[in-house]
Parts: structure tokens; sequence; C-alpha cells
């Protein structure tokens, strides 16, 4: 009597346990972060396997942040993304900021790796660090071109940031410290996609973005120089399951023919064509894949 009510306690953990285990797709599934460049850097992953193997792909985008997508690319609830090498050292690997690109890259590869079972493929092509835009007219009114330049009056303005900035080790914290920043108010948190339109509006006066965002040329901001070279390389790296890799072998012809592929200047653009031109993401990404001859 004992062993059978045994038997049926672990059928039944088990049942349990498998339950609770995400369902594996019978396809591929790219995920993206929720803002622009993550959703056209999510298509363009999508669009090149599709391309190059026939498979048909899953899009789970506007996922909340780097933390949320690490979640579910370890859960198995995605496949790959696209992260930033910087982000993956500091906010996920919560290693030391390293300022050389190479050395970024390989301990990012090694750690992803051994701690998740996740390969870190080659390089899209472009590096998108954080920037810290200010009005096109305040820069030329107080001649700034620098971060340093820009602290003496940094305590009579007030900052706009992303959610995830403000906390990050690469973010906000260590930035006031290098440059001994200080603002006439705590930051103020929101979308990313509210930021330039707060800066635009006269609600903040300085936003951290990202140096790859279309509206900073299309509105004639000015992106400050980090002259401290505080902030860590950011190169766009697609990540991927290994067991993905090894269900999907035709993925990596994906990821071999997309590496370096993207420049900053191309990815800016395409931002800019879908913020500023409201064009769908997944024709933009079909244009920019046939000029390249993809």
């Amino acid at each position: 009597m004992t062993r059978t009510i045994y038997v049926a306690a672990l059928v039944i953990v088990c049942a349990l346990l498998t339950s609770c285990s995400p369902p594996r797709s019978n396809h591929p599934v790219i995920g993206a972060k929720n803002f622009t460049e993550q959703v056209i850097l999510g298509e363009l992953l999508a669009q090149e396997i599709e391309a190059k193997s026939g498979l048909k792909v899953e899009r789970r985008f506007y996922l909340a942040g780097s933390y949320i997508c690490q979640q579910a690319l370890v859960a198995g609830r995605i496949d790959a993304y696209v992260e930033y090498t910087g982000t993956a050292l500091s906010a996920i690997l919560k290693q030391p900021l390293d300022r050389d690109p190479e050395s970024v890259l390989r301990t990012v590869r090694q750690l992803y790796a051994t701690r998740y079972g996740v390969t870190v493929a080659q390089p899209l092509g472009f590096n998108n660090t954080f920037a810290m835009v200010i009005r096109g007219d305040d820069a030329r009114r107080l001649h700034l071109t620098t971060l340093s330049q820009a602290a003496q009056y940094a305590p009579k303005w007030h900052l706009g940031v992303g959610y995830e900035f403000e906390q990050r080790p690469d973010g906000l914290p260590g930035l006031s410290k290098a440059y001994g920043l200080s603002f006439a108010s705590a930051p103020r948190t929101m979308d990313l996609g509210l930021l330039y339109r707060a800066l635009m509006n006269g609600q903040v006066d300085m936003i951290a973005a990202n140096s790859t965002d279309g509206p900073i040329q299309a509105l004639g901001l000015t992106v400050l120089a980090d002259d401290k070279r505080y902030f860590p390389p950011y190169q766009a790296v697609p990540l991927v399951r290994d067991d993905a890799l090894k269900r999907w072998p035709q993925i990596q012809s994906a990821l071999d023919a997309l590496a370096g592929k993207v420049t900053k200047e191309a990815v800016r653009a395409m931002n800019q064509a879908v913020d500023g031109q409201h064009r769908d993401p997944a024709e933009v990404v079909r244009e920019f894949r046939s000029q390249k001859g993809l």
C-alpha cells in the first residue's frame, strides 16, 4: 500500500514538473526587447533564418528588456535574440567593466557557454553605446561637446532615462561618479520611445539614449562625447541556445551571413525609417537585406 502511494505521488510530481516546463516549439523562436532597434534586429535575424533554412520562425518581440530576454532565453521560451556585449558583461553576467572590445567578447562568450549553454555569434558589425543627448540649440549656446564640459551645467538640468539605465552597473550611478554629475531632480524614468519627445518638449534637458537612434540626426540633437571613456563596448551579437543550433543547424548559416554586415549608419537609417517615417519594420529589413544581397 505504501509503495503504491509513493509511486502515485512520484507520478504526480513528475507530471507537475513537466506541466511547468515551457512547451518546445517545432520551429525557432526569436525574441527582441521593447524598442525599435531591437525589433529591427529581431526581424533581421528571423528573416535571414527563414531565407537560409526554409524554416518558419516565430517572433516574440517587445519583451520588456535585457533581464526578461535573458530569462526567456535560459528558460527556452525563445531560442535567440540580439544583445549588446557591454550589457551582457555588466547587467547580465555581473562582470567588472572592461573597455577592450575583444576582451569583452571573449569573456561574454566563455560565460554564456559555461553558465547557460548559449552561443555568442559573430558581431553584426556595429557598436551601439549609450549616448548622453542634449538639444542642439543648448549645445551651440553653451559650446558643449563633451560630458566633462556639461557637468558644470547639469545641476540646473533635468535628466530623462530608461528604466534599466537608472540602476544597471554600467549606467547612471557609475557615469555620475566618473563625471561628477548631479542634476536638479531625481532622474525621470520613462519608456525609451518617450525620451526624445520629453527632450524636445523641454520636460528634460538631457537623455540617456542610444548612439544609433534615428532621431538624433533627424532632430538636430547633440551627443556629448564620453571623453573619459566610461562606457564599455556594446557590439551587437546574436545569442542562440546551443540546443537550438543542434536542432536546427541551418541557423548557423544565417548567423554567418549576417556577421559584419550591419553598420552603425545602416541601423541608424533603419531606426529612422521606422520611428520617423512610420514604416513597417519587416519591410525596412527586407529592403536592407536586398541591398546587401542577403
